[in-house]
């Protein structure tokens, strides 16, 4: 098998980010040429100056169009690319100088035509980005669901995912959703019966947000896009996507009940948080770090949970259709 890779940055504003991420692609191991394709997305602050500095050391290729969100700049890449195999990576990630390398051993091995891989914190990560990481990829606090190699079907997220050539042509790449616009790809990949995969060591350090409420409105939106995907793709709502909605309530009612001594409830959250900072202590080696694990975690359950309730209220109550339900979902 010949696997051409080509990668697919858009960006947005974030020549700075890009910057390091280019440079990550320079210190590769990976042997085999591979093409690097930036798409700036209607940005006022270009990274064209950026894209001087790798001329000669990154096979790499720089297009401008009107902002149209990121899934159709993502399209718009893919639709001028000399490979085969596509990875497309977001502009605030680094790659292990491995990655490459790693990707290509496992599709020669057990090739799907479409992947996803996990994200990490690099040492030089703030205390927050840290922490905002680990809320995000912690079996205590996702069950595994962004990175699991045991899940039998994975739905890669765009910051670090692949699709072949041929999945793109036959499904028509991503959609001009602005948000689940990759799980929305994942369930049409799947009805065309493409297979996906996890790929575990093929992780990136992904910064994320950088404050609170970036992070807040991040989850927020990614909780009120589920009811809508779950809308367009009958079948694949699961009792798992309310888990953080009833988290919110539960916690909300242990705390009401505290007023009419009520504790039992609340020890049960003290005692997760408690096991949350342990763990989160354990895998940073750092008390700060695992202290603001515990808020990272409230963050993206009160922002998932609550704009999940929002989508729900107004698709079932309302009857909304779900261009009203959310409209920055299809701006």
């Amino acid at each position: 098998m010949n696997l051409q890779f080509s990668i697919i940055i858009p960006v947005y504003n974030r020549p700075d980010e890009l910057d390091e991420l280019l440079l990550s692609l320079v210190a590769q191991k990976f042997k085999e040429n591979f093409e690097v394709v930036v798409v700036e997305d209607g940005s006022n602050l270009t990274s064209k100056h950026i894209i001087g500095k790798f001329k000669d050391k990154l096979n790499i290729n720089y297009l401008t169009k009107d902002n149209s969100g990121p899934g159709l700049s993502r399209n718009f890449g893919m639709q001028k690319t000399t490979g085969n195999y596509y990875i497309i990576l977001d502009s605030d990630c680094i790659l292990p100088e491995n990655y490459l390398t790693i990707v290509l051993e496992t599709l020669l091995s057990d090739y799907t035509d479409a992947f996803g891989g996990a994200d990490a914190a690099h040492p030089s990560f703030t205390r927050i980005q840290k922490a905002i990481n680990y809320a995000m990829t912690s079996v205590l606090t996702t069950g595994g669901l962004r990175g699991n190699k045991n899940l039998k079907k994975f739905q890669p997220r765009s910051f670090n995912m692949g699709i072949s050539k041929k999945a793109f042509l036959e499904t028509g790449g991503f959609s001009a959703l602005h948000f689940g616009e990759d799980i929305n790809l994942t369930f049409r990949l799947w009805e065309n019966n493409f297979e996906t995969q996890f790929i575990e060591d093929a992780y990136v350090y992904h910064k994320r947000r950088v404050n609170w409420t970036s992070f807040f409105r991040q989850t927020f939106n990614f909780g009120a896009a589920r009811p809508i995907l779950n809308r367009l793709h009958p079948n694949t709502g699961k009792i798992t996507y309310w888990f953080p909605s009833i988290f919110v309530i539960s916690l909300l009612l242990s705390l009401i009940g505290l007023l009419f001594h009520f504790t039992w409830f609340i020890l049960f959250f003290t005692g997760y948080f408690i096991l949350i900072f342990f763990d989160a202590l354990f895998k940073n080696k750092n008390v700060m770090v695992a202290l603001l694990s515990i808020a990272a975690t409230l963050v993206m359950f009160f922002g998932y949970g609550l704009g999940f309730l929002r989508s729900m209220f107004r698709l079932t109550i309302l009857s909304k259709p779900p261009e009203d339900t959310f409209p920055k979902m299809f701006r």
